[in-house]
């Protein structure tokens, strides 16, 4: 019988790493794409902090408490936007969040004032709110758990990708004038409207069902979906009763992924929002040479991310690498005010080796505990509360430039949150309840890819 029954299971293994290895040519550089042009509308304001106190008068506070009201609105509308998107479809809702905050990016271009720039800071949030969690859903629909790591670890790639760009780009673009604009207006206006421009493709290009894909064939969509719906039984045949989203919510683990997350962030976008005026203390430097200077703790990090992940599937103990990661982070923050700018600089850029391949390795825990059908749901509000940490950040930060005339006590801070957190990693679980084991496997997964 099972000499009978060979060739089937082979051909079902073909179709199904057939269609693996098309939904990542389909679906994964479009993903990093959208990654990149979101990460640019919701940073680029840390090249244009000078001008923005020059041209309108924005102090250091005020530019910190906008940075990050972005954050605010984007935690309120996270969770129900990803739960509209499970309704409408991913693709309609996907072009619908690029659209949107295209557009509010666009006019970010044309503030004259603080309330301005405040309201339009919020809106960015609300608009972009959903896309992060909307992708990692997206992949649980599309990809068996062996493949999501390899998949999440890509689509984040496009975040530091976007901070190894950001700064060149946003340099060369600040130096356009005319039509009445200054050169980080012209700035804003582009990058704003190059999102505009690329949902249109975006709505071409996607489908919300392996079902629905074109490109996909018969044997190819079946052994797909068969795939995901089979690991989804394994899941529920482990479960005692059936979860749900509220019972979920109340989890200590989803609280301590929540905690976790918080801190990644908090760091992450501390550097991000701030570390273009660290740079500027080195000399008298101009906004293109600020940029190039900006991408260098984001190269850093790139290599850095795969070779974690890489280690991590050598190594397989995942609370053991994050955890490692966060440490390095906290070292390089201490570090970073011992010293001058330049040696600060130095400093940061060791912290991003740590603070971004933490964010990488992170979320495959989550993924592994998680029930799949309240995920979506759960992955958006650990999403949406861990960057609240991006609220905290630059507002700490400007009131304490502005008040101290330093933000050294705020790098503290970074240091010590990420020590808590790296102790706060060893408490949660990577597999559900009554589980056979607690390791995972999707972080395996994502080193084998790398």
């Amino acid at each position: 019988m099972n000499d009978t029954l060979a060739p089937s299971t082979r051909n079902e293994g073909d179709a199904l790493a057939s269609a693996v290895a098309k939904v990542k040519r389909h679906v994964l550089p479009l993903f990093v794409i959208m990654f990149i042009v979101n990460y640019l509308d919701r940073v680029n304001i840390g090249f244009v902090r000078p001008h923005l106190e020059s041209d309108l008068g924005i102090s250091a506070a005020a530019y910190g408490l906008g940075a990050g009201l972005f954050f605010i609105g984007y935690a309120l509308f996270e969770v129900p936007s990803n739960m509209l998107l499970q309704k409408v479809g991913a693709r309609l809702w996907l072009t619908r969040i690029m659209f949107t905050w295209g557009l509010v990016a666009t006019a970010m271009a044309f503030v004259q004032n603080e309330t301005q720039f405040y309201v339009l800071r919020f809106l960015l949030g609300v608009a972009e709110a959903g896309f992060f969690p909307g992708v990692i859903y997206y992949f649980t629909r599309w990809l068996p758990a062996a493949e999501r790591g390899k998949a999440i670890a890509i689509f984040l790639s496009g975040s530091a990708l976007a901070s190894l760009i950001s700064g060149p780009l946003a340099g060369a673009l600040m130096q356009l004038q005319g039509l009445g604009m200054h050169g980080w207006q012209w700035m804003l206006f582009i990058e704003g409207m190059a999102s505009v421009a690329l949902c249109f493709f975006v709505f071409f290009w996607l489908d919300s069902r392996p079902q629905d894909a074109k490109w996909l064939s018969q044997a190819e969509q079946d052994a797909l979906v068969a795939a995901i719906d089979q690991e989804q039984r394994e899941r529920e045949a482990v479960a005692v009763v059936r979860p749900s989203a509220w019972s979920l919510l109340k989890d200590r683990q989803i609280l301590l992924f929540c905690l976790i997350y918080f801190c990644i962030q908090l760091t992450i976008y501390a550097a991000t929002f701030w570390l273009p005026s660290i740079i500027k203390r080195m000399g008298d430097l101009s906004d293109l040479q600020v940029g190039f200077f900006n991408s260098i703790p984001w190269l850093i990090s790139i290599l850095a991310m795969y070779a974690f992940a890489a280690g991590s599937a050598r190594w397989k103990s995942q609370q053991a690498w994050v955890a490692g990661a966060l440490v390095v982070a906290a070292i390089g923050m201490f570090m970073s005010t011992t010293g001058g700018p330049v040696f600060a600089f130095v400093a940061v850029c060791f912290a991003a080796i740590g603070f971004k391949s933490a964010s990488s390795l992170f979320w495959p825990i989550p993924q592994g505990y998680l029930d799949a059908r309240i995920a979506a749901a759960v992955i958006a509000l650990v999403n949406s509360v861990g960057n609240l940490g991006g609220f905290v950040a630059p507002t700490t930060f400007g009131l304490l430039e502005q008040q101290t005339g330093s933000i050294q006590g705020g790098l503290y801070g970074l240091a010590v949150t990420s020590v808590l957190a790296a102790i706060a990693v060893f408490f949660v679980r990577t597999r559900p309840k009554g589980a056979p084991s607690d390791d995972l496997k999707a972080p395996s997964a994502l080193g084998q890819s790398h």
